[in-house]
């Protein structure tokens, strides 16, 4: 584990981005030239593989002492033929894996029972492109005490309930043989990547039970299809998720403390989904490993989340200005002491009384999702919806953000002054960064939005000379 460790240390060198900011995790060793340009997991509109890797992880006994050491078991697909640059870059990215199936130190001993567990991690290259790596961890059937393993699928896709599925398919097949596996991977490695909306069927045959076939459908709303919100919810006060948003368009640093992988991964996909339009770029991992606690300790911003038994190794590490969020009880441990005061106060209380409001009649995840972003969505409609009018064009097409304009655009003081300071992070510099080199805004959610807002304010002014 502690060779594991140094090559992952050695790996989480960071290095400058666009503006001067830092880009580094882990996974720097998940570099894809190819996939470079593609920073936002959601944006895939369809057609795309599914996954780069069928992985199973197993912990396998060190040489020297009791301690056990997380490996790879089973890979599909085996590549070869590869360049020596791919076949290096694999590598990478294939000595990464195993730490983050195994986050929680190598102590182990068989076991009789153990919950399963399905959480992920995201693997980030310096240039922004990332690697999502979705995990199934279980006790394999058998008799006797046995020691867990993970099955793990490789993907550039964000769409964390579709891998899901397709994971218990996986495990599935898994306790009947390995060999079933292959032709039901293969399949899907053949199938394109549904548009959102649309729905893939795939044809599998399971021996015993005959041919299966299931259907694997992405959500109409893409921007919503890696997140679920309802743990964040179950952990947290709307007041105390307002206050991590407020940090987060800030880019502070925050950390999640809980129990389960499931639980911190999936708050920590919530959290980085509020700030829709916008993607979080700096360092990202949602369950840090044991040998990679000194993340916390980093001064640039990062989004954490770590096990509620380095509790005690996270106190008393040198943070500066840290929000420390423990999920478990609900309650800040550390805070700079300024989040409620971040956002415009007017704007906070539209945010507050929106997540309020029937929020007890949703039955389904999509509508909690639905419910609780939309809100946030209004926030940054309201405080920089006007951003492509504040962009000039050369007769090439190519933009020019006027920034004093566009702050100067807004009425409120209050919302002024909010606006100042987010136009100075990288959440916003990125999204105008890419607003200047695209000649129309793109025709997603947030414009939709934004056009939405646009007709409801004609509306009101249209009735208020009625009135008048």
């Amino acid at each position: 584990m502690d060779g594991l460790g140094r090559r992952l240390r050695a790996s989480l060198r960071l290095k400058r981005g666009r503006g001067g900011s830092v880009q580094g995790d882990p996974g720097e060793a998940a570099k894809e030239p190819e996939r470079a340009s593609e920073h936002c997991l959601s944006s895939f509109g369809g057609g795309q593989h599914f996954f780069e890797y069928l992985l199973v992880v197993s912990l396998k006994k060190q040489r020297s002492g009791e301690n056990y050491e997380p490996t790879i078991t089973y890979q599909f697909p085996k590549r070869e033929n590869l360049l020596r640059g791919q076949q290096e870059e694999e590598e990478r990215l294939l000595s990464a894996i195993p730490l983050f199936c195994f986050p929680d130190g190598n102590e182990w001993a068989p076991l009789t029972e153990y919950p399963r567990e399905t959480f992920s991690f995201v693997l980030t290259n310096v240039d922004g492109s990332r690697k999502i790596g979705y995990c199934r961890r279980l006790l394999p059937a058998g008799p006797g005490p046995r020691l867990p393993k993970v099955y793990c699928i490789i993907s550039c896709i964000g769409c964390f309930g579709l891998f899901s599925k397709i994971l218990d398919e996986v495990e599935k097949r898994h306790q009947i043989s390995m060999a079933v596996i292959y032709p039901f991977m293969q399949g899907l490695r053949e199938a394109p990547f549904p548009a959102p909306g649309k729905t893939v069927t795939l044809k599998s045959f399971i021996p015993d039970s005959g041919t299966e076939f299931i259907s694997l459908t992405r959500p109409l709303d893409s921007h919503l299809e890696h997140v679920d919100f309802s743990s964040l919810l179950q952990c947290l006060g709307f007041e105390q998720i307002l206050q991590i948003f407020a940090s987060a368009v800030l880019e502070r640093r925050i950390i999640f403390l809980a129990e389960g992988l499931s639980t911190l991964s999936q708050c920590i996909h919530a959290a980085a989904a509020l700030l829709y339009p916008f993607s979080w770029a700096h360092t990202y991992i949602p369950v840090v490993p044991e040998s990679l606690l000194a993340t916390v300790c980093c001064p640039t911003p990062f989004m954490v989340g770590v096990q509620m038994r380095f509790q005690q190794e996270v106190l008393e590490s040198p943070m500066e200005e840290v929000l420390l969020v423990n999920l478990c009880e609900g309650t800040f441990l550390k805070s700079v002491g300024d989040e409620k005061d971040i956002l415009p106060p007017k704007l906070q209380d539209d945010i507050l009384s929106s997540l309020s409001q029937g929020i007890d009649k949703l039955k389904t995840s999509e509508k909690i999702n639905e419910h609780v972003s939309g809100p946030f969505v209004q926030f940054f409609v309201k405080t920089v919806g006007h951003y492509a009018s504040h962009i000039k064009r050369e007769a090439s097409g190519q933009g020019h953000f006027q920034e004093r304009a566009f702050c100067k655009a807004l009425t409120s003081k209050a919302k002024r002054r909010f606006v100042k300071k987010f136009v100075k992070t990288q959440l916003f510099s990125l999204f105008i960064q890419e607003a200047e080199k695209s000649k129309n805004p793109p025709a997603g959610y947030f414009q939709r939005k934004i056009l939405e807002h646009e007709e409801q304010k004609k509306q009101k002014h249209s009735r208020e000379r009625t009135v008048k």
